[in-house]
């Protein structure tokens, strides 16, 4: 049967037809809009903790259990609102919702404030994630889906850089005094000010967006809660592997992204306008790159012969990301960059192939149940555990001058359960989604 028998776009070219192109675009940019939004804060958290007399432990709650209480609350509905309803007008309420969030963080007065600010962000970027994949899982075949899956990853990893470098810059740039717009506003205030007004005109293209039929499906779109439970129950064998690995980098990636700004402060004597262009250069770059090899890894281990080849690159990845997550010991700025962008590159690796994984070996009316309930726990664990666990550590390690240490302990630690994950859950996936 041809792919447009089975009511897929026909196809032309590596990933995807002509005109399911434009839509593919559209939640590109919206990826990159969101996941700036979620990460903006890091970049600048230094100058709140200095106006707001905010600790580190206050800054971990902050920035990691806001993030996990919203994933953790609204993951699993939003999934089960992906599976059953109109995706492309859940997208654009949810990208509204990350939009208030960064409009708030501007105006906070005070901790408890900016904690409900960073959770309506965090859910507003993590539930148009789960649409997202489930959008483009339909726009494509699934020979092709890893591929056309690097562009919404693109805008994930856009996204991240644009928080480090435009959002750095934007510091910079008020700190000088050369953006009056947002004259008498604290600098971290302004960023996100100008950020929320510019997400706001960024969000048009959604609207554009057309709905896909879906493919894929094993039941019924509309099946009791309860018998989808059962279907997710009936392949823990190979889920509970999968998602231990991917939490288990999520951690890392997580930890590091919320502390890489504080500790090239502290440990190496840089403000955020001296390291902003080169972090967002790299967290990008590195993020694009391991995308890239990601989309391909899935795609080449689909055809191979080997049980769960799909997720070969996946176990690879995560052994590479062991030894990077010393970037916070290392001795020059230089190691630093090199292993932090190893550590950003491996991320993007097991992600994309994580995200494959999900749309290829299961039912399409279960996806988006499955990929909100990865996100809830690796939120709850890699947003609300991790950036606490590195202050904890260091801690007792002997105070905040061992932040270092205790998010490269933390780095590596997670890194090889990652590794123990994904080969458990390579020699036990399935043969197809309905399998």
């Amino acid at each position: 049967m041809t792919d447009t028998a089975l009511g897929y776009p026909a196809p032309a070219g590596a990933i995807a037809a002509p005109r399911t192109l434009p839509s593919l675009l559209a939640l590109t940019l919206a990826m990159a809009i969101g996941f700036t939004m979620m990460a903006s804060f890091g970049t600048v958290q230094e100058g709140a903790k200095v106006e707001l007399g905010l600790s580190d432990a206050v800054l971990g709650v902050i920035q990691g259990v806001s993030a996990a209480l919203a994933l953790v609350v609204f993951s699993i509905p939003v999934g089960l609102l992906v599976d059953r309803f109109n995706r492309k007008r859940l997208l654009v309420g949810l990208a509204l919702l990350w939009t208030l969030g960064t409009a708030l963080t501007a105006i906070a007065t005070g901790p408890a404030m900016l904690f409900v600010a960073r959770l309506l962000a965090a859910t507003g970027t993590t539930g148009a994630l789960t649409a997202a994949l489930s959008l483009t899982a339909d726009l494509c075949v699934p020979e092709r889906r890893g591929r056309a899956m690097l562009l919404v990853n693109v805008g994930k990893m856009a996204g991240l850089g644009a928080a480090f470098g435009v959002g750095g810059w934007l510091y910079g740039a008020i700190t000088a005094g050369a953006l009056p717009i947002v004259g008498g506003l604290a600098p971290w205030r302004g960023t996100h000010v100008i950020l929320a007004i510019a997400g706001v005109l960024a969000l048009l293209p959604l609207l554009l967006l057309r709905e896909p039929a879906r493919h894929e499906v094993a039941a019924a779109t509309h099946a009791p809660f309860r018998a989808l439970v059962a279907q997710l129950w009936a392949r823990r064998s190979f889920l509970a592997p999968l998602f231990v690995g991917q939490v288990a980098v999520v951690m890392a990636d997580n930890a590091a992204l919320v502390w890489a700004a504080p500790v090239l402060s502290r440990h190496y004597g840089l403000q955020p306008g001296d390291f902003a262009g080169w972090m967002g250069v790299l967290v990008f770059g590195s993020g694009l790159v391991g995308t890239l090899l990601g989309g391909f890894a899935a795609d080449w281990g689909q055809k191979s012969r080997v049980r769960g080849g799909l997720l070969l690159g996946a176990v690879i990845a995560a052994a590479i990301g062991i030894p990077a997550a010393l970037f916070p010991i290392g001795p020059t700025v230089t190691w630093f960059a090199i292993a932090f962008g190893t550590l950003s590159l491996c991320g993007a690796i097991t992600g994309l192939i994580t995200s494959v994984a999900l749309t290829v070996l299961i039912p399409n009316e279960l996806r988006g149940l499955c990929i909100g309930a990865f996100i809830a726990f690796a939120g709850l664990i890699g947003f609300g555990i991790a950036p606490s666990l590195v202050t904890t550590i260091s801690s007792l390690l002997g105070g905040e001058s061992h932040l270092g240490p205790a998010l490269a302990i933390v780095g590596t630690a997670t890194g090889a359960l990652s590794v123990i994950g994904f080969f458990l859950a390579m020699r036990r996936a399935p043969l197809t989604a309905i399998d």
